[in-house]
Formats: C-alpha cells, structure tokens, sequence
C-alpha cells in the first residue's frame, strides 16, 4: 500500500499483481496475496521478501519489521528519518542488502522456492477457512458447562466449605490446609497447585482428580468452545491467520484460533475434531508417518535405522526388540511403547531424567535404554555427537536444505544454557527438516490442484497432516494426489510415507 501515493483502483491492481514482468519486492507477501485473492488474481514474480529473508536469516529475532532490519543490515536510514516519511524508503536498500545476505548463506533456493511460494500456499487457505458446525459447538460448550457444574459441587461438597476453584490461592488453602495434603513449593500467593504438584497427589484423595478434571474442562469450553464460536467469519467459517516467522525450527504456527494446540491425544480433543467438517463434500487429510524418524535415519546415516524403514518394519517394535534384546515376536505392547518413547526422546534430546517420568521408569533404567538405543544405532550415536561439536565451531545447525538457527547457548558459561544448547543442536536439523518437507508437500499440493482444476483446495496444516476440502466425487484422486506428493516432496534415503483418509468431518477423515 505505501507505494502507492493515490489508492489503486481494482483494475490496476490486478493487472500490477497479474504482470509477470514487473518483479515485486515487498515486506510481508501474504496480505497482498489475500488482497490479490479477494480480487480473483494471484501476485506473480514475488521477487524479495524482507520479512521472509529476515526470518531466515535469523529466526530466533523477536521480530522482523522493516525498522529493525533496516538497523540490523545497516541500510542508512537518514533519508528517511529526517523526511520522517514511511519505511518504504529504506526498502530498496533493505532488499539489496537482505539479497545479498541470503546468497552469502546459500540460502537463495530455501526463500525463492519454499518460503516465497508457500506465502501464497497460507493466504488461500487463510481466505478459503475451514467450515465449523456453530450449533454442535454450541450443543458441547453447554454440555461441558454442566460437567464442570457437576465437578464444581462435588468438589465444594468434598472439601466442606464454598470457594472458587479457578484461585490458585483458595484451592491451595483448600487442598493443604483444609484436607492437610502434602504441598510442593510456595508461590508468591500460598503453596503451588500447578498441575505437576495435584498429578503427583491423585492417588492421595479422590478430591485432586476431580480439581484436574474440572480444570480440563473448564479449559475446553472456554478456549475452544466459546474461543472457536467467537471467531466464526460471517460464512459460516474459520479464517485462522498462519504465521511464517515465528517459530525456531521453521514450523508454521497459526493464531485465531491456534488450530495446531487442538489435543491430539484426548478423547476431548478427539471430541472436538467432530466439528470441523466440509460444507458440502469431504475432507481428505493425510499424514506422514514418523516423518522425524525417517529424516534422523536419512541425516544420521544409520544402517540399521535405514534398514527398518526400507523393510517397512514396525519402527517401535523393531528399537523394542533391538532394546530389549529379543525377538520382535516376543514384543509387548508396553515394551512397544517404552521404546517409542525413547525414540521421541531421542528425536527431542532429552536425557534419562525427563525420560523416566515419561515412561515411569527408575532413571537407572532410562538411562540403560538409551545407552541400549546408542548401542545399536550407531549411527545416530555418532550423529548426535557429531553435531554438537560442529554447531559449537559454526555457531548454528543447519537443516538438509539450508535452514539456519544461530546457537550462542553452546558458548554459554552456564551449564543449563550449554545443555539447552545442545538439544537444539541435535533436535532443530531434525525438526527443521520434517518444517521444510511439509512446506515443499503443501506447495505442491497446492499447485497440483490447480494444474488439474479441480475444486478442491488445501485448508489446513497441522504438524505432519494436511487437509484438503473437495467435493465428494474428486475425493479418491485428491488422496490419491497428497499421498503423491506428500510421499515425492524430497527424495531420502529412506521412503517417506503418507496416509490418507476422507470423511465428512476431521473426526471421520483422520481415519
């Protein structure tokens, strides 16, 4: 908008976008997208975009407008400080200097064939949104209500006396005082309630699950009840914004509402899922499979991780049966899950100690499974060695594709700051690289569906899964497409898999 001195009308506009020829430099590509969107056009010959390239210069900076980068990158800014006009001064020096930056850190195809087009992939599905059935919603917002009424009572009945549940401070008095339970640590407003403290006193009195129950709740029906209700579009649908620039790992996070923190896990969440539906047709969605696991097998080069994915072995069973040195017939389903813990533990970097309350084992034991896993995944033992140190000379891990995060905690005098260090070190390549894969996925989903002009377009991204809205007779050839894709976007040493399932609803179609 600042380059224009008079407001543009719809027909200029479009053709601006629509020209192939005239490049367009810009600071955050998105909005223009949707303005383009709006307008039934799509902006062409994206050539600079100084929010991306300042995002992957540096992803950890706590922001990227045009002011501080202009600072950062030293683009004089007297020209326009003293005229006191807008930022879009400093931009043509911004985008030389940013350009050049991004050559210097062979970063050029990462920004001109990931983040730049997928700017495009996040502003249709934030115009298209994702159809919500209001009344369902509004049905369970009242049936949680009730619950939490009913727990609300029960509570107060148990402890003798009348106070509100939501205060840390009077459910402490409640809890210690009252019912003399044994207390943790003390906070500035009487002993803690967090959740670590009332999980560790369940089994003391029937009282403390009911409190966490209530908490899940209460929880529910206001942050995603009456939190998804009031942010329904006039269309019936959720416009969710998705945001490019703000994690560390190169993960896209979304806001209003945050539809990556639905709980997975619980049957709540589940729950939940039954409400985001397709207007008319379907829903395909499709996720990969233990895509961080794939990757650490491709980045580490190990052999024998390699092995079990080329074979299509049961991943968690076969580390069970490697762990636990025996046949993978003679798995239990509890050993099974033992070990998928300590390959996500693995994955993530963690140690014995965060692992044995994960698993809730002795740290002893812990400790032995990991040096068990190192054992046999030689490969991943000296992967995790190796890129520590080489982060430590560099001052920052990179992904397969180029994607930095600087690492200053490796020099710390601290020893938390090193340690925390070191799991990024360890983690991020991973992680990064698992970010970069669904990118490349959804961008070419994205243009597939185009190219074959079908109706059908991509509303969502959440961790490894993608959903698309179709109607009903394009469902079989869009699933069949993600899997394509999904399985194509980068070619590993090991396969990648996707699956794909479709259904009226998101609850239906994760199958």
């Amino acid at each position: 908008g600042e380059l224009f001195r008079v407001t543009p009308d719809d027909a200029f506009l479009r053709a601006f976008f629509r020209s192939r020829e005239v490049k367009k430099y810009t600071h955050d590509v998105k909005p223009l997208h949707r303005k383009a969107l709006a307008l039934g056009c799509k902006v062409e010959n994206v050539a600079m975009d100084t929010a991306l390239a300042g995002y992957l210069l540096n992803p950890s900076a706590s922001g990227y407008d045009v002011k501080r980068l202009a600072a950062e990158y030293g683009v004089s800014q007297t020209d326009f400080e003293e005229a006191e006009l807008n930022a879009g001064a400093a931009m043509p020096g911004l985008c030389r200097a940013l350009s050049w930056a991004i050559d210097e850190n062979e970063q050029r195809e990462l920004l001109q064939n990931i983040e730049i087009p997928l700017a495009y992939v996040l502003a249709q599905m934030e115009h298209v949104g994702f159809y919500v059935d209001k009344g369902s919603i509004e049905a369970y917002g009242r049936e949680l209500e009730q619950q939490a009424q009913a727990l609300h009572d029960s509570i107060i009945e148990q402890v003798g006396y009348s106070f509100n549940i939501n205060s840390p401070k009077q459910l402490g008095e409640a809890l210690f005082d009252k019912l003399g339970l044994p207390h943790g640590k003390k906070t500035k407003s009487g002993w803690s309630t967090n959740a670590d403290v009332l999980e560790e006193l369940r089994y003391l009195n029937p009282v403390v699950d009911e409190v966490l129950r209530y908490r899940t709740v209460a929880k529910l029906k206001s942050t995603y009840c009456d939190g998804l209700v009031k942010v329904i579009g006039p269309d019936g649908r959720i416009h969710s914004s998705f945001n490019q620039t703000e994690t560390r790992t190169g993960r896209i996070s979304s806001t209003e509402p945050n539809l990556q923190n639905i709980p997975v896990r619980t049957p709540i969440g589940r729950e939940l899922r039954k409400f985001f539906a397709a207007e008319t047709g379907v829903l395909a969605d499709a996720d990969y499979s233990q895509i961080e696991l794939r990757v650490l097998a491709h980045v580490a080069d190990d052999a024998v991780l390699q092995e079990d994915f080329r074979e299509g072995r049961d991943i968690h069973a076969s580390t069970a049966a490697r762990v636990f040195r025996m046949p993978q017939e003679m798995v239990t389903g509890e050993m099974r899950s033992r070990a998928k813990a300590v390959n996500f533990g693995i994955v993530y970097g963690i140690g014995a100690f965060s692992l044995s309350k994960d698993i809730g084992v002795s740290r002893r034991e812990a400790d032995e499974y990991i040096k068990e896993y190192l054992k046999n995944y030689s490969g991943v033992d000296s992967y995790m060695k190796r890129v520590a140190e080489e982060a430590r000379e560099k001052g920052y891990v990179e992904t397969m594709f180029g994607r930095r995060r600087y690492l200053p905690e490796l020099k710390s005098t601290n020893f938390n700051m090193r340690a925390f260090g070191e799991r990024v070190a360890r983690n991020m390549p991973i992680q990064g690289a698992a970010a970069d894969i669904i990118k490349i996925a959804m961008i070419r989903v994205s243009d597939r569906l185009e190219r074959e002009g079908l109706q059908a377009k991509l509303i969502l991204q959440v961790h490894d899964e993608l959903i698309v809205e179709c109607p009903e007779e394009e469902a079989e050839q869009v699933k069949s497409l993600l899997t394509e894709e999904m399985e194509q976007a980068v070619s590993l040493s090991v396969p990648m898999v996707a699956e794909a399932n479709s259904g009226r609803t998101w609850y239906d179609a994760k199958g």
